[in-house]
């Protein structure tokens, strides 16, 4: 049985030379996170991940989460976990420092966050959640909400939720039935029912706060009627202590294919009277706010399809050592690891070079993302926050649909023993099979991406990208070797494809929408493919520089071959995608509903 051991060596080296560390590290409030305050920083967090989190993944996911009586129990060890990760500081990494956090670069919080959740998926998501609450209560709320909530979430001492679907709405938040309406004191009484509420009630912390979305009595209907309520499980005195239990109760948790050790609730508001909420900015603006939370919690979900592959591929390659069956093909009469066996080393090479590339690119994003808040010239903080923008649902969307393919991959590497659940090879696909459902579905990413973040804007950031890629290709060609002109070639077509794709949309928009829509998800995955294939050349271009600078160590070595890999085994897909987006609507609309 093997245990989460943190890729370090991989995640600083995408860290300094993808995601260019040290110029995040210069921006003005991050001068003190020099890089070797975070190697440090790394170190201990991986040490948390490996000595703390990862005991605990089986014991969560065999125990899971208990309901009894409105009431939540997490896992044997979990509380205990969770008071060192708050006691430590972990909690408030990336908060700012006002109000007790550490300030650090959004980026380290996501390095983190990724170790955390390769670890133990189950717990990270708590906390996953208060960062988001944290954050939109830090850019929405009244300086007096911030003052009172704030210090004991970033601590904490208390964890946040956001609670958007109900029952009959899904992901239509338009149809929203909460409701919140305003009292003498200025406060609202909240009813209604909200559902799949991750971590809404448990035993972790002292208090839970609630955001939750509601409408008041004058809203108008839609979307536009919103707004963002503070709804704390315990009400908070004027003096910081605690007052009486809030009109708000966990009626049920749901029976999961995984994540068993993350309770998702249901929460009934106002069953007895209403419970007290507090309005957080303007009403009708909730939708508006809550995206402040789903932008991040999205990107972080994203990390998650990358870290449920490398605990996959982890658990795989160690088995496909330590495996012994079957002869090699090549001649002899002994048996051999499997590894040994070129299927089982196409399908580790699948693995790594997905998850190489998945996090090359979402540390790039990561880097764009702390460029977007921290840089002192406007123009280009306006430049990265596009590149945010059109990268999120990219890193979100293909990063757990991958993920799933690859925590798959990692049953297969097992054989039979990855169907036995002792082994835990398949905890790893049942916990990642949500991630492609949180915070919206692939297909609803795949919308976000083309209709709001490309055609909106008549494709200006992709084409940057796209410029920005060429550039790469150009550097391409001045290294040594056939693996780089393999590599160049590849990304190349990958590029060509993006920009046959994005000609049949600029053609095809005001013809026929639905034709356009049909390929959004396909060229999600394209965008995903091409550029994790940028970044993974980039880092191969590094690696290339370390060797010329007189580095022996194979893991430079082993990066070039990886990137190859990738050219041949999955840049190689970017052709056959471009056709599925200009020829696929056909058959996807030929049908009548009742043909299906």
């Amino acid at each position: 049985m093997t245990t989460y051991n943190p890729p370090l060596k991989d995640i600083q080296f995408t860290l300094n030379e993808v995601a260019n560390y040290p110029a995040i590290a210069a921006l003005p409030g991050y001068e003190d996170a020099t890089p070797d305050l975070i190697e440090a920083v790394l170190e201990e967090g991986g040490k948390f991940a490996s000595r703390v989190l990862a005991p605990l993944n089986q014991i969560g996911d065999h125990e899971g989460a208990k309901w009894h009586d409105g009431e939540v129990t997490t896992p044997p060890g979990f509380k205990e976990a969770y008071r060192q990760f708050s006691e430590n500081g972990w909690n408030g990494v990336g908060c700012e420092t006002e109000f007790g956090g550490q300030g650090l670069p959004k980026l380290i919080g996501a390095v983190l966050q990724e170790m955390w959740k390769t670890a133990n998926m189950g717990f990270s998501l708590g906390p996953l959640l208060t960062t988001g609450a944290v954050e939109a209560l830090m850019l929405s709320g009244t300086e007096d909400l911030k003052h009172k909530y704030l210090p004991n979430m970033v601590s904490g001492k208390w964890t946040g939720t956001m609670n958007l679907t109900e029952p009959q709405a899904g992901s239509d938040l338009g149809l929203i039935r909460t409701k919140a309406v305003p009292q003498a004191d200025g406060s609202y009484k909240i009813s209604g029912q909200k559902i799949f509420i991750t971590y809404g009630e448990h035993d972790l912390a002292e208090n839970i706060i609630h955001l939750v979305l509601a409408r008041t009595p004058t809203a108008p209907e839609g979307t536009r009627g919103i707004s963002m309520f503070i709804v704390p499980k315990f009400l908070v005195n004027d003096d910081g202590s605690l007052g009486e239990r809030n009109d708000v109760r966990c009626v049920s948790i749901e029976h999961k294919l995984g994540i068993h050790a993350s309770p998702t609730c249901v929460l009934a508001y106002g069953d007895n009277g209403g419970a007290t909420g507090y309005l957080v900015g303007q009403e009708n603006r909730g939708l508006e706010y809550m995206f402040i939370m789903m932008n991040g919690a999205r990107f972080a979900v994203g990390l998650e399809g990358i870290s449920m592959a490398e605990g996959a591929y982890q658990k795989a390659l160690a088995y496909a050592k330590e495996r012994v069956q079957g002869r090699d093909i090549a001649g002899g009469k002994a048996s051999v690891a499997i590894i040994k066996h070129p299927d089982v080393r196409r399908m580790l090479m699948l693995m790594k070079s997905q998850i190489e590339a998945m996090r090359s690119l979402a540390y790039y994003a990561g880097a764009s993302l702390d460029l977007a808040l921290k840089h002192p010239d406007e123009a280009e903080r306006k430049k990265h926050q596009a590149f945010v923008d059109l990268m999120i649902p990219v890193v979100k969307g293909w990063s757990t649909e991958t993920g799933i393919q690859l925590a798959s991959l990692g049953v297969q590497i097992h054989g039979g023993m990855g169907y036995i659940e002792e082994t835990g090879a398949a905890q790893y696909w049942r916990d990642s099979r949500i991630a492609t459902i949180y915070e919206g579905t692939t297909g609803i990413q795949a919308n976000d991406l083309l209709f709001r973040k490309i055609i909106r804007e008549n494709g200006s950031t992709l084409r940057t990208v796209i410029g920005e890629m060429h550039h790469t290709i150009s550097e391409l060609s001045q290294q040594p070797g056939p693996d780089f002109a393999v590599i160049r070639e590849a990304l190349d077509r990958g590029v060509q494809a993006i920009m046959k794709a994005g000609a049949f949309f600029a053609s095809t928009i005001m013809k026929d929408i639905k034709a356009v829509a049909a390929g959004a998800e396909p060229f999600l995955e394209l965008m995903g493919i091409v550029a994790g294939g940028w970044q993974l050349a980039r880092g191969a271009m590094a690696a290339q520089a370390k060797i010329n600078a007189g580095e022996t160590d194979a893991f430079y070595k082993a990066k070039i071959a990886t990137t190859r890999f990738y050219a041949d085994h999955v840049l190689s897909r970017a052709d056959g995608l471009a056709y599925t987006v200009t020829n696929g609507a056909a058959g996807t609309l030929a049908l009548a509903d009742d043909d299906f």
